[in-house]
């Protein structure tokens, strides 16, 4: 009896990062960008924002707004990078709960890997304080590394 063909590769062909801005995150790039050059494949640098609970369309408007604005520098920078060292980038902005939308974000791109940093201090730095870490690892249908 022949077995269902299910396509099979043992090479990650694309990987989220989650982005808040501080130093785990960006150490967190770096890893994404080392194993992208070397299995060549894709990377999206993916930031959360966390809206105060509840918030008004417009608020999450505003939010998104303040957001692309705060890594606005960040992600030209990440850009320039990619482009220096040839890897195949895609950045994304949300406001969101950061569990849902990493792990969603991850389900509906395919992604193979999630990279995330520790924890961030500043308001937009906020996506893995407490256990989102624990809870992206236990919802996630694929590998989760989280960098210090």
């Amino acid at each position: 009896m022949d077995r269902p063909h299910h396509r099979h590769n043992p090479h990650f062909q694309k990987i989220v990062v989650g982005y808040d801005g501080s130093k785990p995150a960006e150490k967190a790039i770096e890893i994404a960008f080392s194993l992208a050059q070397s299995a060549d494949c894709r990377v999206l640098i993916f930031a959360v924002a966390r809206p105060p609970e509840p918030a008004t369309m417009v608020e999450l408007e505003a939010m998104l707004d303040d957001a692309r604005e705060h890594y606005q520098k960040d992600f030209n920078r990440i850009s320039k990078s990619a482009e220096d060292t040839g890897v195949d980038l895609e950045t994304a902005i949300v406001v969101g709960h950061p569990v849902e939308q990493i792990v969603h974000r991850a389900e509906t791109d395919h992604v193979d890997l999630i990279i995330l940093g520790r924890r961030g201090k500043s308001r937009f730095e906020r996506m893995l304080v407490g256990s989102t870490a624990e809870k992206v690892l236990r919802y996630s249908h694929c590998p989760v590394m989280i960098v210090h």
